[in-house]
């Protein structure tokens, strides 16, 4: 569970094309080479504190003759973005992905103090 603690609760949110294999015969596509991308986010404000961040699938376009295999995760959260990180293995062929965004959490106020 994370407790906010401030007033100045913020929330940023957005959707990124992951990768779009299909036309230019990248990894993902043609299941060779490395089966991970790494997409960096830059939240439109920093966070106080790193916040809690929701990713989801918003588009996928896969090859329907094999298997659908993908993980999809969010890594190193900081107060200034994060990266989202897609995998798939084995057989899998994507063409395309997009995820959508959200992260939750305290903002920096003009009441804060820094006390040294």
């Amino acid at each position: 569970m994370k407790r906010l603690s401030s007033n100045a609760i913020g929330v940023d949110q957005g959707t990124v094309t992951l990768f779009s294999d299909f036309d230019s015969g990248g990894e993902m596509w043609t299941g060779k080479g490395p089966r991970e991308k790494r997409v960096a986010v830059t939240f439109s404000t920093p966070f106080r504190t790193a916040p809690a961040v929701h990713i989801s699938l918003s588009m996928l376009d896969i090859e329907r003759h094999q298997n659908q295999r993908m993980d999809l995760g969010v890594e190193l959260v900081t107060e200034k973005g994060f990266q989202i990180v897609f995998r798939t293995w084995d057989d899998t062929r994507i063409a395309r992905a997009r995820a959508s965004w959200m992260a939750v959490g305290e903002l920096s106020d003009e009441d804060d103090w820094a006390i040294y």
